[in-house]
């Protein structure tokens, strides 16, 4: 049974993207996977754990004779990496090639690839892998990352289906459960679930940090302040990036979120138990109704 595909550029081999070689080396769904992004010593890593068959550090030279061209980069990079993707494309006379990335933030990834994007615009799929843990480069890459996690697509109006079918045939192949949804639904949604809790992760450890009894408070740190805090440990720059690039729709959440702490405080305030009552209570019958 032939490969699925025969030459897979993936431009940047951290977490995301290694993983991804790695799942897809399992099944031997591919034939030729070539590593580009800024920095030789992580591709390198990269080569030497077998995530990639080989490296280049120019970008427009790597994607060349791509089939598939995979972006996992902080999302302030995309215009510059989808720029060099689009001049090595052109200069190759390469129209064929499906391009899909994984960035967190949806609507401005799309707005740019069709800015940049000319003949390949139709055949960018805009992605996004709901998977991921607090560890990042070559080192924190395994293959199972994928398996029973849901990746969403948000491809535009204009994109091709064949391109779209593709992408998901290659995130199946993987174990993941592939859906579809708009750019601006996609970014509120993950708003609300992932990047409101990054931040409030992220602010609540800077909070302590100049505390008296730091130390103590790391040190008898229970369960539940490591679960809460785990993800302040993710790679700032990422975090930075996502939270420009979606902007509003997280300034929404995180209005919303500090009524609900200004509430929370005026009843603690008052002394009133009734009412901590009855927001702890739904809280529970709400996140145990999902999460069953």
């Amino acid at each position: 049974m032939p490969a699925l595909i025969n030459n897979l550029c993936v431009i940047g081999t951290g977490l995301i993207g290694g993983s991804l070689c790695l799942a897809l080396k399992e099944v031997n769904a591919c034939n030729t996977i070539i590593g580009a992004g800024r920095s030789e010593t992580t591709l390198q890593k990269a080569k030497q754990l077998n995530i990639i068959d080989d490296y280049n550090l120019d970008i427009s030279e790597a994607v060349k004779d791509a089939d598939l061209i995979f972006i996992s980069v902080p999302l302030g990079a995309m215009q510059t990496v989808f720029e060099k993707i689009e001049a090595g494309l052109s200069a190759a006379g390469n129209t064929q090639v499906i391009i899909t990335d994984a960035g967190s933030s949806k609507k401005q990834v799309q707005e740019i690839a069709d800015k940049i994007f000319s003949d390949n615009a139709k055949r960018f799929v805009a992605g996004h892998p709901i998977a991921g843990t607090e560890n990042s480069g070559p080192d924190a890459a395994f293959s199972d990352l994928y398996k029973n996690r849901r990746v969403i697509l948000t491809p535009s109006e204009g994109t091709d289906d064949e391109a779209i079918r593709f992408v998901r045939t290659l995130w199946e192949t993987v174990g993941a459960e592939v859906e579809t949804m708009g750019a601006e639904h996609h970014d509120k949604i993950l708003a609300a679930t992932s990047h409101l809790p990054h931040i409030l992760a992220f602010g609540l450890v800077h909070c302590l940090e100049n505390i008296d009894d730091i130390e103590d408070v790391f040190r008898f740190a229970a369960g539940g302040f490591r679960d809460v805090t785990r993800i302040a440990s993710s790679d700032p720059t990422m975090w930075r990036d996502i939270c420009l690039n979606n902007q509003q729709p997280i300034l929404d959440m995180m209005k919303r979120y500090r009524a609900e702490l200004d509430m929370l405080y005026n009843a603690l305030e008052a002394g009133d138990g009734e009412k901590l009552m009855e927001v702890f209570q739904h809280a529970k019958q709400t996140r145990d109704k999902f999460t069953q």
